[in-house]
């Protein structure tokens, strides 16, 4: 599976996540970006960078734009670039992203965006059922219904500022539930019925 282009976060996208993390829901869709470096498939390590000592999963419904750009005027042509979703998990060193205020080197170290495999996108984005699991026990549970900002507007939204090219990302945020993540943990994402994720935790050298 090829690169994309960029992958493009929204943060504090469910309210009781905002709230866990001491945060107000924004007016506005929060934006920051994850560099492709970061990308692991099924099956890969997340490596415990020792740069950090407060690691996080962050298990999220991902969906991937299509054949054309996307510079959408409208929600329904925001949903006609859609060609796939999938399990993410944005894993998240906490401590760097308290220290820095930016997000750049909390999200964006190696191994830190593990990706499922795509499927084509359901017709109701809203009834995507998203799990997290951490060594088997449901740590997240939500769905699309409840993020303050919904899919067709999220993408009408970062295309106004940023065109979406094809095989781009668009990762739409966590639910409540993140924890810190410990050298043999298995974290697994799963979007039900639709694309999973899973990935053993390793000590960075």
């Amino acid at each position: 599976m090829s690169l994309p282009s960029k992958i493009v976060c929204v943060g504090r996208n469910y309210v009781a996540h905002a709230k866990e993390m001491g945060n107000d829901v924004p007016k506005e869709p929060l934006l920051f970006l994850k560099p492709t470096s970061s990308i692991i498939r099924e099956g890969d390590a997340i490596v415990l960078h020792p740069v950090s000592t407060h690691i996080e999963y962050e298990g999220e419904i991902a969906v991937v734009v299509g054949s054309r750009l996307c510079k959408a005027q409208s929600e329904d042509e925001a949903v006609a670039a859609i060609s796939g979703i999938v399990a993410l998990n944005d894993v998240t060193a906490r401590d760097l992203q308290k220290n820095d205020g930016q997000w750049a080197r909390a999200k964006g170290l190696d191994t830190f965006c593990p990706v499922g495999v795509p499927v084509p996108p359901p017709a109701d984005f809203d009834k995507v059922e998203l799990i997290t699991r951490l060594n088997g026990k449901v740590v997240q549970h939500a769905t699309g219904a409840d993020m303050v900002f919904k899919i067709p507007f999220l993408l009408k939204y970062i295309s106004q500022y940023l065109t979406l090219e094809p095989g781009d990302i668009v990762a739409t945020g966590t639910p409540a539930g993140v924890s810190p993540i410990n050298p043999g943990d298995v974290v697994e994402v799963e979007l039900v019925g639709l694309s999973r994720v899973s990935n053993p935790v390793v000590a960075g050298a």
